[in-house]
């Protein structure tokens, strides 16, 4: 997709912020630190759509990108950061348990971990939910410019086998720095969302 046109417009921590509207909606999920908001930011050509933090965890709401008014990237905020009360943590769950279950515009998720290190338990469980949800899915393997591409296939294939992903699943390594996956993780959207 030639993207020319993005904008946030809205931040909710409840149904009652979600933008109304019927367009299609592809929910991000992934570890604090893992790229999304990164990713959002490469998909849509954008150098600050999406605020990057230093700080992993820094992302405690959902935000709603618009696309073109053809579809909206959601931005949820990421599990796994050690650094943040149990209570904290409960919050952050509740809020995207919230969404994923109960947003009808929802149409697929991108599911993000870092290409450099096999998923962890926490994504496992993330990965086994997504599975309960029956929503299209895929994987975006982000970091991709760390290591070398002879060494992609061997680590998308610990990905797929941690992850124990069906053979149809695709796994689409990514790096924004050298504009590495754009049209491929564009092109798998356009499926999910038929658009």
């Amino acid at each position: 997709m030639n993207v020319k046109n993005a904008e946030h417009i809205a931040t909710a921590v409840s149904p009652e912020g979600y933008p109304n509207g019927n367009l299609p909606e592809i929910a991000m999920v992934g570890r604090s630190n893992v790229g999304k908001s990164s990713l959002i930011n490469f998909l849509t050509k954008s150098k600050s759509l999406a605020k990057v933090g230093n700080t992993p965890g820094k992302t405690r709401v959902i935000n709603f990108f618009n696309v073109e008014n053809k579809l909206i990237l959601v931005d949820l905020p990421g599990y796994g950061y050690a650094k943040v009360s149990e209570s904290e943590r409960k919050r952050w769950e509740k809020i995207v348990e919230t969404y994923l279950n109960n947003r009808s515009q929802l149409c697929g998720i991108i599911m993000l971990v870092d290409i450099r290190h096999l998923p962890t338990e926490l994504d496992e469980i993330m990965y086994r939910w997504i599975i309960t949800m029956g929503k299209p899915h895929i994987i975006v393997a982000t970091k991709a410019d760390k290591v070398s591409r002879s060494h992609h296939q061997r680590l998308i294939n610990e990905i797929r086998r941690t992850l124990d992903l069906a053979p149809g699943v695709p796994v689409i390594p990514v790096s924004a720095t050298r504009k590495m996956g754009y049209s491929e993780v564009w092109s798998e959207i356009k499926k999910i969302c038929m658009i």
